[in-house]
């Protein structure tokens, strides 16, 4: 793609997403959350595949109902209120609905059918930043939004995509659907706890982004999309390989790794909102996710090609990859849970 228009599409998701941050009028923030869309289609059709094609075609079909559901919330709450702020949103049915449309945004169940498929017609690199960055302005509506928001709608939403993300990803054999479904069940917790405390789903969705980047990168750095093909990562780089592997424990929440941090916290808070069975069922879940993490960790480290490797050497080649983004962020995802006590004391 042509640097200036790579240029101008960063700069516009960029634009869009500061947009919704800083935004209080209704109308601006649905304006942040259309540029961040219209942004990142390019970055997705760039291959010219047909499937490609396709994940386009669905992004764009859902975000654009999304979009309309979520100007209509605005719309209904304006006319019965007569309030275009943000943090205005008095009338019930407007807020389940801008409830509705933002959790078709960001893909949570039931309303998750798109991203498995979307994420799958996509490049690892578009795919992080689908998985990461395309989170961000909708969880700052929500956060704003938070006091106001039904809890049981929220716990529904939070409670069906730990669920769902845990089961789907069970018989996948695709990299980019596997980690889809891992963003369904973290997208699940961070739901979840949002009404009750916004400050543990800010927490959970830094550490989310951290680990999902870290695991995006190790991917592209070993050239897989497949589980079949990352089973001689270990030879072509042993200490790669062993990040993978804490990163994705970290990722299904596995002490003593930065991931067991937020949804210890998470339970804990569930339990002093009397919330026993859904904190329940959700650290269930928790170990159906980590099933299929362990899937992952046996053929990263524990496995060998099944005969030799047609590709150069790694010490034959040089590596073009952001190393230096990759150990910060693997450092976070595995090391950060010493430093629990002190995330509170901020948090507080």
């Amino acid at each position: 793609m042509n640097p200036t228009v790579l240029t101008i599409i960063i700069s516009s998701m960029g634009l869009g997403t500061t947009l919704t941050f800083i935004g209080s009028h209704w109308l601006l923030v649905w304006m942040g959350l259309e540029i961040n869309t219209l942004a990142i289609i390019p970055l997705m059709i760039r291959q010219h595949h047909p499937r490609a094609v396709e994940a386009t075609t669905k992004y764009f079909i859902t975000q654009a109902t999304a979009s309309a559901l979520l100007l209509f919330a605005s719309v209904t709450n304006a006319w019965t209120s007569g309030e275009w702020s943000l943090i205005e949103m008095l009338n019930p049915t407007s807020a389940t609905l801008a409830t509705t449309a933002l959790a078709l945004k960001i893909g949570l169940a039931p309303l998750h059918f798109w991203l498995p498929e979307v994420l799958q017609g996509l490049d690892l690199t578009t795919g992080l930043i689908l998985a990461t960055w395309q989170k961000l302005a909708p969880f700052a509506i929500l956060l704003q939004l938070s006091p106001l928001l039904n809890s049981n709608l929220l716990l529904l939403f939070g409670v069906t995509s730990t669920i769902v993300g845990g089961w789907g990803g069970l018989n996948q054999t695709q990299l980019r659907k596997i980690l889809a479904y891992s963003s369904i069940a973290n997208l699940g917790w961070m739901i979840t706890i949002l009404h009750y405390s916004p400050n543990l789903t800010l927490l959970n969705l830094i550490l989310y982004m951290f680990m999902t980047l870290t695991t995006f990168l190790l991917f592209k750095t070993f050239n897989s999309t497949k589980i079949n093909s990352i089973s001689s990562s270990s030879l072509k780089s042993p200490l790669m390989s062993v990040i993978a592997l804490m990163t994705l424990l970290s990722l299904g929440g596995l002490p003593p790794l930065s991931g067991f941090m937020p949804k210890w916290l998470i339970l804990q808070e569930l339990t002093k909102q009397s919330l026993i069975i859904p904190a329940t069922i959700m650290a269930l879940m928790a170990l159906l996710s980590l099933f299929f993490y362990l899937r992952l960790c046996y053929a990263t480290t524990l496995t060998k090609a099944p005969g030799p490797i047609n590709m150069a050497s790694t010490w034959r080649t040089k590596s073009h990859q952001p190393t230096l983004i990759l150990l910060t962020s693997a450092s976070i995802s595995i090391l950060l849970l010493p430093m629990t006590p002190l995330i509170l004391m901020l948090m507080t």
